[in-house]
């Protein structure tokens, strides 16, 4: 599943599924999540739910500010057929639910054999790569042309290079040279594929490591948090202006977060242990009853 997931949502990429559109179908994960969960027997309460569906509004209104800063369009025209941008929409909507209940299904899996996160991590990963044997030669070609692209010209473009590497703890003065010319002998595109590969390698293990400490629906609402983050960073890193409509974006996301996390964290917890408490004093005093009644009788 976990390879199809994955698969499915790169696929649609060949159905003239724009980057916006793709934002905005998967921006829909907490609520999939969360009717999954519903189906798997887990109830939520009126405030969950519409945090949940604010910060599901709010991410929207991000992307879409984020599209406008960066002269995007959101429109879901295309200049292929329909056909084939149905196509990739159901296939981007089969991936959601997947991933949706794979999501309920592994927080179930932790919750009852109390497994490792990284032996989740290990597995997922280890049995899918046999998957791939039939994309053997797709793969290679893939390789080729990463292999054959032009190296990168770090020491020319860098002007600042030395206070940039020297920035760097772990990296001695004496080694700047050696780690910008080993950067540069790799191609271009080996080089971008080995950076994708760590930050991929770093992503995944903080949500696996995530979603053996939470449930399903708390760790989509921290990606989409994440996905709010990387919108503002972007529009700062490549000097765009915040416009307003992700100032309400940011400010909807954040506070149904904050909002979701009360309720979860707090909120529900003490109203479940006042409860227990009142059983248990009920409990407590039917007890000392019938020891008085007891008592009499003698």
């Amino acid at each position: 599943m976990f390879f199809g997931i994955n698969m499915l949502n790169d696929w649609a990429f060949a159905f003239s599924i724009s980057v916006p559109v793709h934002i905005i179908l998967r921006s829909f994960g907490s609520v999939t999540t969360m009717m999954m969960g519903w189906l798997r027997g887990k109830r939520y309460s009126l405030l969950q739910v519409l945090s949940v569906a604010l910060l599901t509004v709010g991410v929207l209104v991000s992307a879409w500010a984020d599209s406008e800063g960066k002269g995007k369009s959101m429109a879901v025209e295309t200049e292929s057929s329909t056909s084939d941008f149905s196509v990739g929409l159901a296939i981007l909507l089969l991936a959601q639910l997947l991933s949706a209940w794979m999501g309920a299904y592994v927080e179930d899996t932790y919750a009852e054999y109390q497994a490792d996160w990284t032996e989740n991590l290990f597995w997922t990963h280890f049995m899918s790569l046999p998957l791939f044997l039939p994309l053997g030669g797709p793969l290679r070609r893939q390789y080729a042309k990463l292999a054959a692209t032009p190296h990168l010209d770090l020491k020319g473009q860098l002007a600042s290079k030395d206070s940039l590497i020297s920035s760097v703890p772990f990296i001695s003065a004496a080694n700047q040279d050696i780690v910008l010319s080993t950067l540069e002998s790799l191609p271009s595109g080996l080089l971008y594929l080995l950076l994708n590969t760590l930050t991929q390698l770093a992503c995944i293990s903080g949500v696996n490591l995530l979603s053996a400490k939470s449930s399903a629906v708390t760790v989509t609402i921290v990606l989409n948090i994440r996905k709010l983050v990387s919108f503002i960073f972007s529009t700062i890193f490549f000097g765009h202006a915040l416009s307003g409509k992700m100032a309400v974006g940011s400010a909807m996301v954040f506070g149904s977060g904050a909002l979701y996390g009360w309720e979860t964290s707090w909120r529900l917890p003490r109203e479940r242990r006042g409860r227990r408490l009142e059983g248990e004093k009920h409990g407590m005093n039917a007890k000392v009853g019938m020891n008085g009644e007891a008592k009499k009788e003698r």
